[in-house]
């Protein structure tokens, strides 16, 4: 491999030895596509030659292809501007352009690594999550409304505080689990379009000095062209400058996600559970031995995945949170970082969603048979006996039910409930519908 990088990237590769863990690759392609837009967009605006500029903007348009990733060697954790990756881009970009193209006066023309690299991080969480994360989401989404369908008709017991309750239906669970992940969705959908206004134009402190005053525009109209993106100017270039909200409010998107995702995880494991000492509702796709000692044992390996997966999206939030913090007047110095966890947590949760949906969601079966004795068994369908004898009354019946074994309806007989209002208070499909029948 021919060393494209010059001395400005070396120092950096040399100043930098923490982590071994490159520039996130969608950023340095976002780089490209700026690099080549910009090179465009200055001849067009009369200050690049146009030879000239059309090698600069075919050389960045390779890197912007992925030609190019092993030529930036940079840490991530490196200056907080981003300034060490920007200046890797102008000299790769100007070496692949060749005899007359200077990294600084002609790549770089028009810009400065504090509006260019927060936009190419803003850029590449911006096509990630569009191209990647919504999709991934509403698959999984449409696969739980599949199976909130499949199991409407069987009846379990309800539980609160991990306590029996009222029956519900597998269904009403997984509907509402379809519910959780489509609203998450829609939550990371309505950040985007404050994570694509971008700082390109505000150049060192959002003053736009040594740029022309229509580059930005031009810049980001060909992208938003080629891209197909929705990619607009900040609300302030001053606020764009100094301020990496978009990165927070998107990276506490995707937290309520993770959270979600938690939750619909820790259910099917519960209700997986078993399959002889635990709940036992429903069956789990059988994938891989879970036991190394114990023979037959299996695990519930998928959602055990998105547990960790949504663990670590909160905890590149906590960190994408304290980064956003640190914007001092003009610039905000923790970019690579926040980016980073931000690009970490779109990818993880685009392939953890895409695995729970087609290699445990869609392959569950219900488990009919352990699903009815939860709904017969549970006392909570005393509930139903309120409007017809009385809080008061059903409590006793519930309180000696429980204390000596024998089912709701046998006591309840006893106590002088009659069979008619029996048959009909605690028809168990009824109970579960509510007010929806």
């Amino acid at each position: 491999m021919a060393q494209l990088w010059g001395g400005e990237t070396q120092k950096a590769v040399e100043n930098f030895p923490v982590s071994g863990e490159g520039v996130p690759v969608p950023i340095v392609r976002w780089l490209g596509r700026l690099k080549a837009a910009a090179a465009r967009s200055n001849s067009e605006l009369g200050l690049l030659d146009i030879a000239l500029a059309e090698r600069i903007a075919t050389a960045a348009d390779s890197v912007a292809a992925g030609e190019h990733d092993e030529q930036f060697p940079v840490d991530v954790f490196q200056t907080g501007s981003g300034t060490s990756s920007n200046m890797n881009a102008n000299e790769v970009i100007a070496a692949l352009a060749g005899e007359g193209a200077h990294p600084n006066d002609h790549v770089n023309m028009g810009q400065s690594s504090n509006d260019v690299f927060p936009s190419a991080v803003h850029l590449a969480a911006l096509q990630e999550i569009a191209e990647r994360l919504l999709p991934a989401l509403d698959h999984l989404g449409d696969a739980l409304a599949e199976q909130a369908e499949e199991l409407a008709s069987v009846v379990t017991s309800g539980r609160t505080h991990l306590m029996d309750a009222v029956p519900v239906t597998l269904g009403h669970r997984f509907g509402g689990y379809a519910a959780q992940v489509r609203q998450g969705r829609d939550r990371v959908a309505d950040t985007l379009p404050r994570l694509g206004q971008i700082p390109l134009g505000g150049t060192a402190t959002g003053s736009g000095l040594n740029t022309h005053v229509d580059f930005a525009a031009r810049v980001r109209e060909r992208l938003a062209r080629d891209t197909g993106l929705g990619i607009h100017p900040p609300a302030d270039p001053f606020e764009a400058q100094g301020g990496r909200d978009g990165l927070v409010e998107a990276s506490g998107a995707l937290k309520s996600v993770a959270v979600s995702l938690t939750k619909i995880a820790n259910d099917l494991r519960w209700m997986g559970s078993g399959p002889r000492a635990g709940l036992a509702e429903i069956r789990l796709p059988e994938l891989q031995k879970g036991s190394s000692i114990m023979p037959g044992k299996v695990n519930p390996v998928i959602p055990e995945v998105v547990a960790q997966v949504s663990a670590q999206v909160i905890g590149n939030d906590v960190a994408i949170t304290a980064g956003g913090m640190q914007g001092n007047f003009e610039l905000n110095v923790m970019i690579p970082m926040m980016g980073r966890n931000l690009l970490e947590s779109i990818a993880l949760l685009a392939s953890a969603t895409r695995l729970l949906a087609d290699r445990c969601v869609s392959g569950i079966e219900p488990n009919v048979e352990m699903a009815t004795r939860h709904a017969e068994s549970t006392l909570a369908t005393a509930t139903a006996l309120n409007p017809h004898i009385g809080y008061d009354r059903a409590s006793e019946i519930v309180k000696e039910a429980t204390a000596s074994g024998r089912t709701l309806r046998e006591v309840a007989r006893e106590h002088g409930v009659e069979e008619a209002t029996l048959d009909e208070a605690l028809d168990l499909h009824k109970i579960a519908q509510g007010n929806r029948v």
